[in-house]
């Protein structure tokens, strides 16, 4: 039998989801993302998560799930979607290298947690970073400061990763970056094909980092994690 258009669009976009298939390098927003202040994304997305509720069938006067909807409605906006509004972009201030260190820096094991786009569950996983100073260096919070707010929004892992490299590139003011993310998609593991041994890994390299040698020290220096 020969499916209707409607379900051949369906089937489509089910197999974009299931597929993880990343249509942009840019987060997907409206350009009226933010014409709505966060007051009133909170009450709007608490009125509508009450619906879904309702239409699960619980009993949202129940006390334990009464003040789901809200709780829901502000970590979306003021948590785990807040990388979402570009004003909550972290300062990237940079210093001087008075010590002339010109070897790379690596920071390893930065913990994420992340949601994936297509189902709205987590990614949790490490990104590690390296660069090589151009003559200025930055602080080491702000490196987890970066991966943490490209994380905290709605995400497919490779287009974190290359967000994550390209501010990088543009807050160190140098080409010579590397990023490796290692994470688990509970898109996988808690639905699907319901694989919870394997992780998913990209990469993103610059400058001397294209140079097979220096990458092969950087991922040595990582060491990722073993099976």
């Amino acid at each position: 039998m020969l499916n209707t258009p409607l379900e051949s669009k369906d089937n489509m976009l089910d197999q974009i989801g299931d597929d993880h298939i990343m249509t942009n390098i840019s987060t997907p927003l409206r350009a009226d993302a933010f014409a709505l202040d966060d007051d009133m994304k909170i009450e709007l997305i608490e009125k509508h998560f009450k619906d879904i509720m309702d239409i699960l069938g619980l009993d949202t006067t129940d006390e334990s799930l009464k003040g789901t909807p809200k709780r829901v409605a502000k970590m979306y906006v003021n948590e785990v979607f807040s990388g979402l509004n570009p004003k909550n972009m972290p300062a990237m201030t940079l210093f001087s290298n008075n010590y002339k260190y010109g070897e790379m820096l690596v920071e390893r094991d930065i913990q994420f947690y992340s949601h994936c786009e297509h189902h709205f569950v987590p990614i949790v996983g490490k990104a590690h970073i390296a660069y090589i100073s151009s003559g200025k260096v930055i602080g080491l919070s702000k490196l987890h400061r970066i991966v943490n707010h490209y994380a905290r929004r709605p995400q497919v892992q490779e287009r974190m990763t290359i967000q994550i490299g390209n501010a990088l590139k543009e807050a160190l003011e140098t080409e010579d970056i590397a990023v490796i993310i290692d994470a688990d998609h509970f898109c996988v593991s808690s639905r699907g094909v319901a694989d919870q041994s394997s992780s998913t890994v990209t990469s993103y390299y610059k400058g001397v980092f294209s140079n097979p040698l220096k990458r092969e020290e950087f991922l040595q220096l990582v060491k990722l994690r073993e099976a």
